[in-house]
Order: structure tokens, then sequence, then C-alpha cells
């Protein structure tokens, strides 16, 4: 299920996710959620070493790097981020399960 939300960002955050909308063909918002489940799968990787995504940050930069250098299909952009959306809701999950045990640990 999807909120709506205002978020007020400053020009040069607009312009990065900007370039890659217009490069990809996404939508404002598809741009948003691609770049705060791609920051929520990078820190959750670091946060705990342990945590293996099915897909890693590096993994997805690698694959961003192959697009640039040919067209792309709409369809295999849908897909990586169906898989990064995926990846990040799973690594969110697991680093508030995380909290919830040090919560209850420290208690």
């Amino acid at each position: 299920m999807l909120k709506r939300y205002q978020v007020l960002l400053p020009d040069w955050l607009e312009d990065n996710i900007q370039y890659y909308i217009d490069k990809y063909g996404l939508s404002f918002s598809e741009g948003i959620r691609a770049e705060l489940c791609s920051a929520i799968l990078a820190t959750v990787q670091l946060q705990f070493p342990e945590y293996k995504p099915g897909i890693t940050i590096e993994e997805v930069i690698d694959r961003i790097k192959k697009m640039s250098t040919r067209k792309v299909k709409k369809e295999e952009i849908k897909q990586l981020l169906s898989k990064i959306y995926f990846e990040a809701r799973k690594a969110s999950e697991y680093r508030n399960l995380k909290g919830k045990k040090q919560k209850s640990g420290s208690s």
C-alpha cells in the first residue's frame, strides 16, 4: 500500500533524482522510492554485516552501470526496481527485528 507524503527537497537533491528519472523514464515518486530503498539496502548492510540480502547495493550499482552503456527496456528497469523494493523491505524488517531484540535485551 502506498501513502501520499509531501516532501520538501533542496534543488541539488531534486537535480539528482531528476537525472535518473530522465535517464530511465521513471516517475518522480519512483525515483524517490528507488533512492530510499537503495539507502536502506546500503545502511542495513553496513549496520549488520551478517545480513545477506538477495541483492547488494554493489550489485545494484553494477547493474545500473551496465544499463547505462546500452538501450534499456522499461521492463528490465521495472524488474530491477521490484527487486530493490523487495530486498529493501526485507532489510528494513531485519533491522526492525534486531532493534526490538536490542530494546528487550537492554530493559
